[in-house]
């Protein structure tokens, strides 16, 4: 969103995105997930009945199977509350092709910001969209201000995705997170 305005129609019609949290502080019940990370590899078609999310989700291989299942058990939807209840491809029609354990780097730093799913995806975006307007991302949370880039690179090759894109939307913000188990 810029200014306030709900975005449209994907450019082309069809959605390709990997988005990734890094999570500095959290838990889900009694389980730590600090330190921790999770990347979605997803695509939507626009002109598809209910667009409904194709998405592969990665979590952090630096977790142990509890700390893995807890932000399985988020990013899919499986806990509710707040944001998480609203996020596209929880409260939509979707296709979980597959959770996967990676080892997931993301990495602002400063103007760069990087992520690397292993050797699976890539996205790096350094320059940022000239506007003087508040800019916010459309996932839930997004009424935390964020920064508007474009991709100098997203690359995937995520068994059944594969795409390499530049110029694209990138966004990077932080977010606040609540939910309780169901």
């Amino acid at each position: 969103m810029v200014g306030g305005v709900l975005g449209g129609r994907s450019t082309y019609g069809i959605c390709y995105g990997v988005l990734s949290w890094a999570i500095e502080e959290g838990r889900v019940g009694d389980v730590d997930v600090s330190g921790l990370a999770t990347a979605l590899v997803c695509r939507y078609d626009d002109d598809e009945p209910g667009s409904p999310w194709s998405i592969v989700l990665h979590v952090d291989e630096r977790g142990d199977s509890r700390q893995r299942a807890a932000l399985e058990d988020v990013f899919l939807g499986r806990v509710d509350g707040g944001h998480v209840s609203v996020l596209p491809w929880v409260r939509k029609a979707r296709n979980l092709i597959d959770v996967r354990v990676s080892p997931i780097e993301l990495a602002p730093d400063g103007k760069v910001h990087s992520l690397r799913v292993g050797r699976l995806a890539r996205v790096r975006a350094t320059r940022p969209v000239e506007t003087d307007e508040p800019v916010a991302c459309g996932i839930p949370g997004y009424e935390r201000a964020g920064l508007e880039l474009y991709a100098d690179e997203l690359v995937v090759d995520d068994e059944p995705f594969a795409w390499e894109l530049t110029g694209n939307c990138a966004f990077a913000s932080d977010f606040d997170y609540a939910s309780q188990p169901i």
